[in-house]
């Protein structure tokens, strides 16, 4: 290649232009070289001087130059010539970027001079921006740039003094911009004291220390450094690599046996400042493609799915759908090349490898590479349930990441099947708890085309010994399988979580005896205030579930006291995870941490149907009790629902009461009509609710509800007016209540069993004979005396069984109630997630109900 090649020839014309150019010039310099030499053996230096000053005078008098002269710099020239040292003189981007710093400079120190402080904190934004990309360029901060920063300084300091002295005040806006640039040069500043100091001592010596080289020069260098290496990649033989353009213009070639160094240039970058997090994903995109050896990609998808997993920023609130559809990808691929290559294994405690060491396995030879694949899986399933957090669910948004569900399902149960060939326990425990977590919550159909489409789209060589492809798709055999699975393998937090999705699973698919059973004897409200929060927002999911399984099954009280403990409490969104209700204030990291807690829209129960099966069932047990304890003071204390006895006292203080508008003024009209016995209009108030649309069989649950209303309104009616009546017929409340004299006698029968009326059956005669037996004063006080000492009695056994303790016992116990101090405030800031002071007291009263109900 000639030494005057020129970078802006690349047609055949024109490189033929310039070969006649160059031979016609080196055939000048030769004749040039000849007449220098005879004047310097003839004449004086001085008079040779003047010889060729006038050479050249006469050479532009007569025509375009020839010769040497050409090629000087500083030489005469045609037109010609200017326009190629024009097209010559191509910018770098490290000239480029220097340049605009230079503008940016300027600009600021206009604006300094008429005080344009809000101009000014633009520029300064754009002059740092500009300066970190001329660092990535060149590694080093030019000089202008800490000239202008010095200078800036202490004109932002001279002008906040002449703020201070002057008695007219700059506008508002300005002054915003002036006291936020100041408190941000202070802080940039702080990076560059050394810098900034040696400007200050040498002004002059410090801006020549480093100049930027001239653009045609630099330019010239780099475009034939390009040219050169993009000539003797053309010649190359065999390219099977890219080529991309690094620093300065050089081209850097990667080919094959390059791939470590690149990859271990990538996995240096990662988590470092000011590094090009898309341009990583691209280099191992690229990497991906020139791969030869499966233990190639297999490395390269380990850090490529990181890599995606790293590009989301950490001011971004969730993954955006691109990087995780096409981080979705790349797990697949890199389960499809596992499974190609079983002798390659990925696990946690594998030993690092030496890449170039690693050959293809032999025989039964197994290469371990040190990954987590759970942990790709894990982050997926985190990231989308973020990015449901967090976007609206009114908007077709929801709907499509929604759809990003079934590919998630497929890649657990992908990862399912690899974690059992290869046999990682722990992997396939934390798989199965995921795919648990996907299922527990849907209804029966929903799972089983979930599961077909699942299997359909898996290779015929993959298979599950847990849950095998050819069994029968039974969504209650399914959870029964992956849960007890976790009880057997899981570790603790596994257990407890299957067990409460065991149960959420039972009780919404009206099997309410065996979720009853399973909460018994998992013995789990016990210990449950010690699990984490989300655990605990799990159990308060399950305990409301379970009270609207009871509900359907007519199973007023024990409804009432699953129900109890959550919906009393006034705070249902934040135990329930579906929102936050805030009465004290917190640190905004704790109201983050509450907000990543937050259940998808998809996930939640409706609140306001979970309200009103609470206040329908504290109205069927309240009713009943009021009118039981009728002028007794000692009776009206025993309250079953605060929260009801709070709306119904307001609602009757009303002074006008109009036509009920929305749930709660429908139970209350229905509660005050069933008080007075008007039960016909209460279950005419209770079936016009529009919630029970949203309910399964809602005909059915109305059709239960008006059989529940007229039982309570006869036991009302009984309670109320027993004491005016000496007989009542069995035929007469039949007919007043339209209920079946069966159902009637079984009823009172019921009563006067448990001694709520002082009253006897005369079965020929099928009347009721009320005994008017009034206690005297003395048996009233003996009563009083007997529950007092009652409470006496079972005091001093609670505290007779925590003398008896053991030592290790004694001590656990001391242990519990100091974390529990410990935590206690931070619990009340962060609002428990299980119901406060009366979490024992709810449990106990919710096992005796059940205990009851098996009783009976």
């Amino acid at each position: 290649m000639s030494r005057f090649f020129r970078a802006s020839s690349d047609t055949e014309s024109s490189s033929d232009e310039s070969e006649v150019d160059i031979s016609t010039s080196e055939s000048g310099s030769s004749e040039e070289s000849g007449s220098e030499s005879e004047s310097d053996s003839e004449e004086s230096s001085d008079d040779s001087d003047d010889n060729s000053s006038d050479d050249d005078s006469s050479s532009d008098e007569d025509g375009p130059s020839h010769g040497a002269n050409r090629f000087l710099k500083g030489g005469d020239s045609d037109d010609s010539d200017e326009e190629e040292e024009t097209k010559r003189v191509v910018k770098s981007a490290k000239d480029k970027r220097y340049d605009e710093i230079v503008s940016s400079v300027s600009v600021i120190a206009n604006a300094t001079k008429i005080n344009d402080w809000v101009s000014i904190s633009t520029e300064f934004d754009k002059l740092n921006k500009l300066t970190q990309k001329t660092k990535q360029l060149d590694g080093r901060i030019p000089r202008v740039y800490i000239k202008a920063i010095g200078k800036l300084e202490d004109a932002l300091n001279e002008s906040v003094k002449n703020e201070k002295q002057s008695k007219k005040k700059m506008n508002a806006s300005n002054a915003r911009a002036l006291n936020s640039l100041k408190q941000r040069i202070r802080k940039n500043n702080r990076d560059f004291e050394s810098e900034i100091a040696k400007w200050r001592a040498n002004p002059e010596s410090f801006e020549n220390e480093d100049e930027p080289e001239p653009a045609a020069a630099s330019t010239s260098k780099a475009q034939r450094k390009v040219e050169e290496d993009v000539e003797a990649d053309s010649k190359a033989d065999g390219d099977d690599g890219f080529s991309t353009v690094g620093k300065k213009g050089r081209t850097e070639k990667v080919t094959a046996e390059d791939i470590f160094k690149q990859l271990r240039a990538v996995v240096e970058a990662r988590g470092k400042k000011n590094t090009d997090r898309n341009e990583q994903i691209s280099i191992l995109e690229k990497l991906v493609d020139v791969a030869i050896t499966p233990y190639h990609k297999l490395r390269i998808f380990l850090a490529l799915i990181s890599a995606r997993f790293d590009a989301t920023p950490s001011t971004a609130l969730y993954m955006a759908s691109e990087q995780w559809e096409a981080a979705s990808k790349d797990l697949s691929k890199l389960f499809e090349l596992l499974e190609e290559q079983p002798k390659f294994v990925v696990a946690e405690d594998a030993d690092d490898l030496e890449d170039e060491d690693v050959q293809v396995p032999e025989g039964d030879e197994v290469v371990r590479v040190r990954g987590s694949v759970i942990a790709y899986v894990d982050r997926l399933d985190d990231e989308l349930t973020k990015a449901l957090q967090h976007i609206d669910p009114h908007t077709s948004d929801y709907v499509e990441r929604m759809k990003h569900e079934a590919g998630l399902y497929y890649i657990i149960v992908r990862s399912h099947c690899y974690f059992e060939r290869v046999k990682l326990a722990d992997s396939i425990a934390r798989a199965i708890a995921r795919r648990l977590e996907h299922v527990y919550f849907k209804p029966e159909q929903v799972v089983a085309i979930l599961e077909e489409n699942t299997w359909k789209n898996l290779p015929q060589g993959i298979n599950s010994s847990v849950t095998p492809r050819e069994a029968a798709v039974n969504v209650t055999d399914l959870v029964q399988t992956l849960c007890v699975y976790l009880y057997k393998n899981g570790q603790s937090l596994h257990r407890t979580r299957a067990m409460l999705c065991h149960i959420y699973h039972h009780a919404l698919h009206n099997r309410y005896h065996q979720a009853r059973d399973l909460l018994l004897m998992s013995h789990l409200q016990e210990s449950i205030h010690q699990a984490d929060i989300a655990t605990q927002i799990l159990h308060n999911r399950t305990m409301v579930q379970l009270g609207l399984c009871a509900f359907r099954a007519g199973m007023v009280n024990e409804a009432q006291q699953c129900l109890q403990e959550i919906c009393s409490t006034g705070r249902i969104k934040e135990l329930l995870a579906q929102g936050v209700q805030r009465y004290n204030q917190v640190s905004p990291e704790q109201e983050r941490m509450d907000r990543q807690r937050q259940l998808p829209f998809h996930m939640h129960i409706n609140l306001e149907l979970l309200e009103c099966v609470y206040l329908i069932c504290s109205m069927l047990l309240e009713i009943p009790a009021m009118a039981a304890a009728g002028s007794s003071p000692d009776a009206k204390k025993r309250v079953i629902s605060r929260p009801f006895r709070r709306m119904l006292d307001f609602n009757e203080r009303q002074v006008f009461v109009g036509p009920p508008e929305n749930t709660r003024d429908h139970i209350m009209q229905a509660a005050k009509a069933l008080a007075a016995g008007e039960w016909q209009k209460a279950r005419e108030l209770i079936s016009a609710i529009k919630i029970w649309d949203l309910m399964p069989n809602s005909e059915e649950i109305k059709t239960m509800l008006g059989e529940k209303i007229q039982e309570e309104g006869l036991r009302t009616y009984l309670f109320t007016y027993a004491s005016f009546y000496e007989t009542m017929s069995i035929a007469s409340l039949s007919e007043m209540f339209d209920l079946s004299e069966r159902s009637v006698t079984a009823l009172v029968s019921r009563m006067i069993s448990h001694e709520e009326i002082p009253a006897a059956f005369d079965q020929v005669s099928s009347a009721i004979i009320f005994q008017r037996v009034e206690p005297s004063r003395l048996q009233s006080l003996a009563i009083g005396f007997a529950d007092k000492a009652n409470h006496f009695v079972e005091a001093n056994e609670r505290l007779l069984e925590s003398k008896t303790q053991t030592e290790g016992e004694r001590r656990q116990g001391q242990d519990g109630r100091d974390r529990r101090q410990r935590d206690g405030p931070r619990n009340n800031q962060t609002g428990g997630r299980v119901g406060g002071g009366n979490r024992g007291r709810g449990r106990n009263n919710f096992n005796s109900a059940i205990g009851r109900s098996v009783r009976t």
